[in-house]
């Protein structure tokens, strides 16, 4: 099954358990969310990255942070744009693993996984010029080009004008 179809899939399974009323649909987004960092670790298994260092050495991050990733403990708000950037930047990242990344980031970057517009905005303008043209083959100007959106993000984020 393609990684399109099971995002599909997911989607469909949250708005049943939405409209029946068995789960909450910010709860249901989040369980998705779940799911497909989990993959990275199942990816990272497949390729034989086996114990936590070396999984961590091939994401291009600290055994903690892998680890927090891996067990899928981190934050409700998901893998941040610098994590993301961190993993994308990795030397020895394999190639499922890549995929899986980008997979997620394009789920995100759509609203998947819930959040509002300006917080998506401003988790594509945090990605790195290479992730954003890879994941949604946007060049790097795309996303910045107008120049009072930018100072509004910018300025609703850090609270100052």
């Amino acid at each position: 099954m393609d990684e399109e179809s099971q995002l599909l899939e997911c989607t469909e399974e949250t708005n049943v358990a939405s409209a029946l009323g068995m789960v909450s649909t910010t709860g249901a987004m989040k369980a998705c969310q779940t799911a497909k960092i989990k993959e990275l670790g199942t990816a990272l298994l497949a390729a034989g990255f086996a114990t936590i260092d070396e999984q961590a050495k091939a994401l291009g991050l600290s055994r903690s942070t892998a680890w927090t990733i891996l067990k899928a403990n981190h934050k409700s708000s998901g893998l941040s744009a610098a994590v993301i950037n961190r993993i994308l930047a990795a030397a020895q990242l394999p190639p499922a693993v890549r995929r899986t990344v980008l997979d997620y980031v394009k789920a995100k970057a759509a609203g998947h996984y819930g959040g509002s517009i300006a917080q998506r905005r401003r988790f594509l303008v945090r990605l790195s010029a290479a992730a954003r043209i890879e994941v949604l083959e946007m060049p790097h100007y795309a996303i910045r080009k107008d120049r009072r959106v930018r100072r509004g993000l910018r300025s609703r984020a850090t609270g100052a004008r």
